[in-house]
């Protein structure tokens, strides 16, 4: 996976045509494509893709989206958040510590 900047790249698809690597930035509105034929081109591509969009974010004086902030909302029914509650109580474990504790060992 590519990083820089906190910007994160996403899988590379093959284009048997062209016969080039192709990816996009993840977690931002804006579609940001990068390509290469070698891994090499790939990252330098990728950083260079992540380097226009701030410049051009700055010169037209927009913010530019960030990956991720860390927080976010979600609606669950009463009767799981009753539930969740209940297994942070048992684990001695605050609603939030949980909830990123599980979230761990989703992703992993």
């Amino acid at each position: 996976m590519l990083k820089y900047k906190n910007y994160i790249g996403g899988e590379l698809e093959f284009d048997s045509e062209g016969k080039i690597f192709c990816g996009v930035v993840l977690g931002v509105r804006a579609t940001l494509l990068f390509e290469g034929r070698t891994t090499e081109e790939i990252e330098s591509s990728f950083k260079e893709t992540i380097d226009s969009y701030l410049e051009m974010c700055k010169k037209d004086g927009t913010p530019p989206d960030r990956p991720y902030s860390g927080k976010f909302n979600v609606r669950i029914p009463p009767e799981l958040h009753r539930e969740i509650a209940i297994q942070a109580t048992a684990k001695k474990r605050s609603l939030n510590e949980w909830v990123v504790e599980t979230f761990h060992k989703a992703v992993q």
